[in-house]
């Protein structure tokens, strides 16, 4: 059985280990204690959004981090699908697929108008389950400014 629990802060250590593991497969950066820090900020914060760990038969195999934005455009608030996370060994058994459905009943939930999130290009396991759960290609493109 599936179940996704709110982080804690007593899980900031394990979720910042798994954040490792998912950042060392696109070799991005990371800051341990940064994201330690920006973790126990994100809880005292409920407005920035919610995050929640990934346990299957009882054990934890990932995580989901969605953050909250206010949009004119959509009238109302929007998130982000920031991460999501499923250790190798939980890969390919369904458990994206209900990660996303439980997505889909937080949002409406939470009344949110529209999710967006970020694919690696050659990610194409995670491209073909975002399109089986209605996800589409958004005809703009992302930019951004570091500063």
């Amino acid at each position: 059985m599936t179940q996704f629990k709110p982080l804690q802060t007593s899980d900031i250590e394990t979720i910042v280990a798994m954040m490792q593991e998912f950042y060392a497969i696109d070799s991005y950066p990371m800051d341990v204690a940064v994201s330690k820090a920006l973790f126990l900020e994100f809880l005292e914060k409920p407005h920035l959004g919610k995050s929640w760990l990934i346990y299957d038969e009882g054990e934890i195999v990932g995580y989901i981090i969605l953050t909250f934005v206010f949009s004119f455009e959509y009238k109302g608030t929007i998130a982000f699908l920031d991460e999501l996370y499923l250790s190798e060994k939980a890969r390919g058994k369904g458990i994206g697929k209900k990660a996303l459905d439980f997505i889909h009943e937080e949002a409406l939930s939470l009344s949110l108008k529209i999710i967006y999130l970020e694919v690696e290009g050659h990610n194409e396991a995670a491209q073909n389950l975002y399109l089986s759960k209605n996800f589409v290609v958004h005809n703009r493109n992302l930019m951004k400014l570091k500063v």
